[in-house]
């Protein structure tokens, strides 16, 4: 029996660890001489288009909210090289890609729509008429004028 590891997104989701590819590469964060020679950064990418663990629903949604990181290959890129070590800079990866796919699913509010109070309209009409007077001691004032 194969058992496959999975990153839990939240009680409803989780997304197996085969659909997710791992690069790294050298780091240009703290590190000392590890940075010369160790590949620490890790570039986590995830296919949005042909996880399986996803629907077509909650694809488009992940598209819609994190299209600034999805690139024109359909995956979704997230980068970890802040941390000294490779280890934790997985960890980092994999929490960041889960934050990021929680929030990208989480329910929206509705906003519901309000009518400014009449004191509030008072107010920036009082403010408007307060402001134009100021700007209209402002000009060009003639030697007549004085």
């Amino acid at each position: 029996m194969k058992r496959t590891l999975m990153i839990e997104i939240n009680e409803h989701l989780t997304i197996p660890f085969e659909e997710i590819e791992l690069s790294f590469s050298r780091s240009s964060g703290p590190g000392g001489q590890n940075v010369n020679k160790l590949a620490t950064k890790v570039l986590l990418r995830f296919d949005v288009g042909t996880s399986n663990a996803l629907s077509d629903e909650q694809k488009a949604i992940i598209r819609r909210r994190l299209a600034t990181r999805i690139g024109r290959d359909g995956s979704l890129r997230v980068i970890a090289g802040s941390e000294r070590s490779q280890k934790a800079n997985r960890e980092a990866a994999f929490e960041r890609f889960a934050r990021l796919i929680r929030d990208a699913l989480r329910p929206r509010k509705k906003r519901k729509q309000t009518r400014p109070t009449a004191a509030s309209r008072e107010r920036r009409l009082t403010e408007k008429k307060r402001q134009s007077e100021r700007k209209k001691h402002r000009g060009y004032r003639s030697r007549g004028d004085e």
